[in-house]
């Protein structure tokens, strides 16, 4: 899967997409994720990607204009073309987007292509709906930038896809999986644990080597989100 990222700060990627889990699924092969500077589709000397938004108000706005232009020159067939390919998503970081979830993400890890723009400032000229697929956020708050939730969003995606995990089980009854539900508590060495003179140990279950019991155990320690 190719992931294609818009941002006017490319650098805030460079760590977090050359450790662990996805530097490994890069270079397996498994994901490519390639990162646009915005300011690259702009044609005045400052490249200047915003401006005072109609009405009044504070703050900027993101202009139209370069972000057609990324999206004209990134996805193929030709923009408008581009919304209609089956194995390809248009997405907007937006605080007022749709709520990201793990259902999303294991629907989004069967794409081909993803492009996520970065959203800042007071958000993207509305005109931008007319070049997008979907608007996401990863929480009811406010971020100074789309950045993190792109972050984010590759970061759930990428796990999904088939080969990245060394272990495919680790998929399995994890938190969120099925909505609402949260993963049983995990425990490791030592068996015993001393916190200020008070012992903390692992449940005997989990010691018993009883595969059926500890099954059970888990079951009835899985916790359900109440809404």
């Amino acid at each position: 899967m190719t992931f294609h990222i818009i941002t006017i700060f490319p650098r805030i990627f460079d760590s977090y997409f050359n450790e662990s889990i996805i530097k490994r699924a890069q270079a397996g092969g498994q994901a490519k994720i390639k990162i646009y500077n915005l300011r690259d589709w702009t044609t005045d000397r400052h490249k200047t990607v915003d401006d005072v938004p109609y009405g009044g108000g504070a703050g900027m706005v993101m202009k139209i204009e370069p972000l057609y232009k990324a999206l004209k020159d990134i996805t193929t067939p030709q923009i408008r073309g581009a919304r209609g390919v089956k194995n390809q998503k248009i997405i907007l970081l937006s605080a007022k987007g749709k709520r990201w979830t793990q259902q999303l993400a294991q629907k989004h890890s069967k794409l081909e292509d993803m492009v996520l723009i970065c959203g800042r400032y007071e958000g993207v000229d509305e005109r931008i709906s007319k070049l997008i697929d979907e608007e996401i956020s990863i929480g009811d708050y406010v971020l100074t930038g789309g950045e993190i939730g792109a972050l984010a969003i590759v970061d759930s995606i990428t796990r999904l896809i088939p080969g990245v995990l060394g272990n495919r089980e680790s998929l399995k009854d994890e938190s969120h999986t099925e909505p609402g539900v949260l993963e049983y508590p995990q425990y490791t060495r030592p068996e015993v644990f001393e916190i200020e003179g008070k012992k903390y140990r692992v449940p005997k279950v989990l010691l018993s080597g009883d595969h059926k019991k500890i099954e059970d155990w888990r079951k009835s320690k899985m916790k359900r989100i109440k809404k």
